[in-house]
């Protein structure tokens, strides 16, 4: 079989988007502050985890591609057409308080992790973070904006090369990722949710769906599968591929930062992980300094990447739910209203830096929220992705029902494991 060529394997990497940024989105400043606590407390024992929510992650994050990409309309759009407008506005609100207190656990954790690098005030260096994000998203167009996420995405990977400045007991790593020592203790319980949680999150059904939306806008030759169905089986492969590496290469990084914090701060007694510059500090003297400016330098680089999404999932889901003109396509005098709950999100989460709300222990909880409410969200998405009324002759397969529907049933089943320990 040839090798692809260098031609063949660039036109691939251009396909790779709307699941790419999600994917590695989802290893934002609070997701590497959750996974470092998951490792730190638990060691091995939570490996298992991104293993685990992979294919759940996957078959649930192509539902909600497909919902926009066929439909040509968002998450929010769909359920204000087809459900009660009080589980519309259940569903929106609940989603701009997680991320809201994610935005400021991010801002927050990049100031500190500048802080960390080049010594000055966090503070400043959060309101400059947050300040950057906003202007990126008010003045760049969204073609060029998204080729400045996908590079981003390269940031991740320093949480790879940590592993090769400490030491792994790979075949231990190998047993307890497969036969983990699980705990049915409280603790133990609500870790598993946030993991879920920052892992399966409702603003990442948001806005893959909605990217997709974007991407079909911006070419002028396409059109919603549900009015252009011969255009379907060349966006339902991309999506496919796009989901599958997006969502891999989120959890395999989930599982190095676990796996660092894991071999470096739980086995020296270190088990309590409050943001994840905590985590970069506390690896300095075991891991030593190179470990530590990557991970350093990868809580900048996620934090950019992760809060446009935030506030842009914010965002269309508001101008879905209120029928508002939505599109990073559009200008900010073209659509005042969406680049407003954008801008104020963004604000508001710099802003609760400087209040004596703690938004680092927030952002714990704002996990465990996005864990509980995104159960109701996988539910209608579910509910959605079956109906001839939205999805024309391109509702959901049955292995994708069963993919889907499993992830709702065990989103749940963690979600009420939780209440019933506490």
């Amino acid at each position: 079989m040839p090798l692809p060529t260098k031609q063949n394997l660039l036109l691939w990497l251009k396909k790779l988007g709307p699941g790419l940024i999600t994917g590695a989105a989802d290893d934002d400043p609070s997701g590497i502050a959750t996974y470092s606590q998951a490792g730190a407390q638990f060691g091995y024992n939570m490996l298992w985890t991104v293993l685990f929510t992979y294919p759940l992650m996957v078959g649930i994050q192509i539902v909600s591609a497909r919902i926009g990409r066929i439909t040509g309309h968002g998450l929010s759009t769909n359920i204000r057409r087809h459900f009660p407008a009080w589980l519309l506005y259940s569903i929106v609100s609940l989603l701009l308080t997680a991320n809201t207190i994610n935005i400021a656990a991010d801002v927050s954790a990049m100031g500190e992790a500048l802080s960390l690098i080049i010594q000055g005030p966090a503070q400043l260096y959060t309101v400059m973070f947050g300040l950057i994000s906003l202007l990126l998203q008010l003045f760049i167009p969204y073609r060029r904006y998204v080729r400045l996420l996908k590079w981003l995405t390269l940031s991740l990977l320093g949480y790879v090369a940590t592993l090769f400045v400490v030491q792994i007991p790979w075949t231990e790593v190998f047993m307890r990722s497969f036969w983990p020592a699980i705990r049915w203790k409280s603790d133990y319980i609500t870790t598993i949710v946030a993991v879920f949680g920052t892992t399966i999150s409702p603003y990442l059904f948001f806005w893959q769906a909605s990217q997709e939306v974007e991407d079909q806008l911006a070419d002028p030759y396409a059109q919603p599968l549900i009015r252009a169905p011969q255009q379907a089986p060349a966006n339902f492969l991309r999506i496919k591929i796009d989901t599958y590496v997006g969502m891999g290469f989120s959890n395999l990084v989930a599982f190095f930062i676990i796996l660092t914090t894991a071999v470096t701060l739980h086995a020296h007694g270190i088990t309590d992980i409050q943001s994840s510059a905590q985590a970069a500090t506390a690896l300095r003297p075991i891991a030593g300094e190179f470990a530590f400016l990557l991970f350093s330098a990868g809580i900048i680089g996620t934090g950019l990447l992760a809060i446009p999404v935030l506030a842009g999932s914010s965002a269309y889901a508001m101008a879905g739910a209120f029928k508002w003109r939505n599109s990073l396509e559009r200008t900010p005098m073209q659509a005042k209203r969406f680049y407003g709950i954008i801008a104020v999100s963004t604000l508001i989460g710099i802003g609760l830096g400087f209040t004596p709300i703690d938004p680092i222990k927030a952002l714990y909880w704002s996990a465990v929220i996005n864990g509980v409410i995104s159960v109701p969200i996988m539910v209608v998405m579910m509910m959605m992705a079956v109906r001839p009324a939205i999805m024309g002759q391109f509702t959901i397969s049955r292995r994708l029902q069963i993919m889907g529907w499993l992830a709702t049933t065990i989103m749940a089943i963690v979600v009420l494991a939780m209440f019933w320990t506490d």
